[in-house]
């Protein structure tokens, strides 16, 4: 790979890395200022790890096992740098290699995600999810937490992802929607052979397959699966479709709707992503899940002009 190629770069809020539960319950409470001589006062107590931490750990240790710097983290919290400076002691405290950040003071950090280049955002802010989607970034609002059961476990980062509004765009979606499940087997049949059009997690899927070529396959410490509830004759699009983009994907699960959770815990996944929401709810109590707000399931819903 290129010398001058830019790393692969994550942005994580800071609620989503540490928890801040404790903080925020402070500010909820009893308002901004008691929340700020809360965080002064311990500032120097280290946060406990937040539903991000094993991913971020795992990632930025990459950087380590190729001996070059090929993955970054960006820090962006809507707290202040007064209020934010337990957040870097803690960042200190676990020894991950973050140097960059924001602090917003209140507002969103959504709008600094592209001047960072970050090809990821995670965030607990599912409004600060959204807008970054919009803006073209892939980015899911997580939920579960790093205390649920084989969260973290292993040395490999094993990431698992939805097809249809995740990697793939939503049109199938849109079919099974709109006419139901016969449709949708029908129309993807006929349109085997025509690539999907890429979803909002194509570009980072791309650059994890990127670094995942710069291993040999038994050192690789990246693993993929696509779990999704597509089944066969379904599935013939989607092996084209990752074929026509040159990109590998370790592990596909076809389930024909079965619930993904314990096929994702068998995989091992450090985090999962999907679109609907209450795969990534079933999913939070024993592994990190991010919700892609993404696609026609995510559509606010619509009313018939007249209804009150």
């Amino acid at each position: 790979m290129p010398a001058d190629t830019p790393p692969l770069t994550v942005a994580i809020s800071s609620r989503a890395l540490f928890d801040l539960d404790a903080s925020n319950a402070v500010y909820e409470q009893e308002g901004l200022e008691a929340y700020r001589l809360y965080q002064i006062a311990h500032e120097d107590r280290a946060l406990e790890q937040g539903e991000a931490f094993h991913f971020v750990e795992k990632l930025l240790n990459i950087n380590e096992l190729l001996g070059k710097h090929r993955v970054e983290v960006i820090l962006l919290s809507r707290n202040s740098a007064d209020t934010g400076l337990r957040i870097f002691n803690s960042i200190k405290a676990y020894d991950l290699p973050i140097t960059r950040a924001a602090f917003c003071g209140g507002e969103s950090p959504y709008r600094y995600i592209r001047a960072f280049g970050c090809t990821l955002f995670l965030s607990t802010q599912a409004d600060d999810v959204s807008h970054a989607l919009e803006h073209g970034v892939a980015a899911a609002t997580l939920l579960g937490g790093s205390a649920s059961p084989g969260a973290g476990s292993g040395r490999d980062l094993r990431l698992a992802f939805d097809g249809d509004s995740v990697l793939f765009s939503d049109e199938a979606e849109q079919v099974y929607q709109a006419s139901g499940l016969d449709a949708f087997a029908r129309n993807e049949t006929v349109a085997a052979n025509r690539p999907l059009e890429g979803g909002p997690f194509k570009a980072f899927l791309a650059a994890l397959h990127a670094l995942q070529r710069e291993f040999s396959e038994e050192d690789c410490p990246i693993r993929t699966a696509l779990v999704t509830a597509r089944s066969a004759p379904a599935h013939e699009r989607v092996i084209r479709t990752l074929r026509a983009w040159d990109i590998r994907l370790d592990e596909s699960l076809f389930l024909g709707g079965m619930d993904k959770t314990e096929f994702l815990r068998a995989f091992g996944a450090d985090v999962f992503f999907d679109d609907q929401s209450q795969h990534c709810e079933r999913a939070s109590p024993h592994l990190t899940a991010g919700h892609v707000p993404h696609g026609i399931v995510n559509a606010p819903a619509r009313t018939d002009e007249g209804d009150a």
